[in-house]
């Protein structure tokens, strides 16, 4: 059995870093415009289409290409960051994304449209877990620790609406062009803000050699793994070329999971995703964030093919959601996070947004917005503002700093998966609900006006129908944060293990949670 001690933080952790603060504010920044343009580009989307002369075949790859890119190269920006410095990654991973953006608002063509997205994802890759990891390695006070996590847990749920906002705004008023240009000012203040503010705590760094047949093993499985679930939504479930991607990813990620666990510098030490409490972050964030990107897309759908409001409108109309975020983020989460033990917040927390979602069961063609659409995000909100916070700040919860990269590209990972499957399961659900829906009622749409009435009332029966899904996931979500997460509040001595050898004494910094 190993044995877990507490001991004074080591050095370089021992001094909290005096622009600490000032640093949060170009971390957030950078992470907003990541989870920013998850949404952003999704708007200007039917624009950039019918300029560039995109198929609608080939339609999908503007999003796709960036999805794959990031979700199968996160384990390895995490790794970079733990072998080159976080800060250093951070600020490459800015400047690669501010001129990827920049290529795509550029785009003369279909091909450069699509390397631009994919460089714009390999990028995001380096990007996301630098930002992450460094808020693990330079708040460490208890407090602190909640107030920073909860500024970066509310942007990381807000972010996408916020998207939805910023992307109605500039496509209807200004051209698809500055959904990308507008990364750019994003990118360059939190870069040089960064370079001049950030300073890493010493002795973070995972200096061993690169492991690459984990990084070619990971990149492929989860590239496999996005892509399956992307097909999946456009050729179907049994599709071969679907079904043979699926297959391929478990192979691929089963033979990741053996080769790191013989290799001696390994690029995911399995002492990060075995540990109980990660563990169950990751899966129970991976959920929620599913039925998460499910309604984005029907919410959106609804409010503009079924109520009519205009790009704009609709974003204004996420508000209350993103309200509710920061409500629950800042408010609850932070405050309560070193008082209660985090499965106390996160638990609650799903269970709060599963029956914001329930609310949303009931749409109908005629639902009125401050009725209906308006609680419901406002429950949704404020129950995944306040799980997230602690599960951010969780999944980075005694790990030995120099695995505080590739910790925090698992939460990300967990997120971009969860994303891809979120869209495809919930979009083909609500697909086959809406072909049952019109098949049973037809025979009774015989003029115009009543067909085009059923088309309506079959779409909301099959958003109805996703929905109903995405509350069971939550609650699932809220059940494995329970009963998997353990860690205890501050003063109780539980520790998350370190992942060493078990017949070690193992000695970690106290990090209240």
């Amino acid at each position: 059995m190993s044995k877990i001690t507490e001991s004074a933080p080591p050095s370089g952790l021992s001094q909290a870093d005096p622009s600490r603060w000032r640093a949060l504010v170009f971390i957030a920044l950078a992470q907003l415009m990541v989870v920013l343009d998850a949404t952003i580009v999704n708007i200007a989307l039917p624009s950039a289409q019918q300029d560039l002369g995109i198929s609608d075949g080939n339609r999908q790859w503007v999003i796709t290409a960036y999805a794959l890119a990031f979700g199968g190269l996160l384990l390895f920006g995490g790794r970079i960051a733990d072998l080159w410095g976080r800060k250093r990654t951070f600020v490459v991973g800015l400047i690669g994304f501010a001129a990827a953006s920049a290529l795509g608002g550029a785009a003369t063509g279909e091909a450069m449209m699509l390397g631009a997205r994919a460089l714009q994802g390999a990028f995001g890759a380096l990007l996301a877990p630098a930002a992450l990891s460094l808020l693990a390695v330079m708040f460490t006070d208890g407090k602190e620790r909640a107030k920073a996590f909860g500024i970066y847990g509310a942007i990381a749920g807000g972010g996408g609406a916020v998207g939805l906002i910023l992307g109605g705004f500039l496509t209807e008023y200004l051209n698809w062009r500055w959904t990308f240009f507008v990364n750019i000012p994003f990118a360059i203040i939190a870069a040089v803000g960064a370079y001049f503010v950030i300073r890493e705590p010493a002795g973070g760094r995972n200096r061993a050699p690169l492991d690459i047949p984990g990084v070619l093993l990971s990149t492929l499985g989860l590239v496999s793994l996005v892509y399956g679930f992307t097909r999946a939504e456009s050729d179907g479930w049994t599709d071969p070329v679907t079904i043979g991607l699926f297959a391929a990813s478990v192979v691929l990620l089963a033979v990741f999971a053996f080769t790191e666990s013989r290799v001696k510098s390994p690029l995911l030490p399995l002492r990060v995703v075995t540990d109980r409490n990660r563990g169950g972050v990751y899966l129970s964030l991976g959920l929620a964030v599913i039925a998460m990107f499910g309604l984005f897309l029907f919410l959106t759908y609804y409010l503009q093919v079924v109520k009519g409001y205009s790009p704009v409108k609709t974003g204004f109309a996420f508000l209350p959601m993103i309200a509710g975020m920061i409500t629950g983020s800042t408010q609850i989460g932070a405050r309560l996070m070193t008082r209660v033990p985090p499965r106390l917040l996160m638990g609650p927390g799903f269970l709060t947004a599963a029956v914001g979602m329930l609310l949303l069961t009931q749409l109908e063609i005629g639902s009125s917005y401050a009725g209906l659409i308006l609680p419901a995000q406002l429950l949704l909100g404020l129950g995944m503002g306040t799980a997230f916070m602690p599960a951010m700040s969780l999944a980075t919860h005694g790990v030995d700093p120099r695995d505080a990269g590739v910790a925090s590209a698992m939460v990300n990972t967990s997120q971009q998966v969860g994303g891809a499957i979120g869209t495809a399961l919930l979009n083909t659900i609500a697909a086959s609900a809406t072909t049952a829906y019109l098949t049973d009622h037809a025979a009774g749409a015989t003029t115009p006006a009543a067909q085009k009435l059923l088309q309506l009332q079959g779409m909301v029966e099959g958003y109805a129908a996703a929905i109903w899904w995405a509350v069971g996931i939550l609650v699932v979500s809220a059940t494995l944060a329970i009963t998997l997460i353990n860690t205890g509040k501050p003063g109780t001595g539980a520790v998350a293990g370190s992942g060493a050898d078990a017949d070690d004494e193992v000695k970690v910094p106290v990090i209240a949670h």
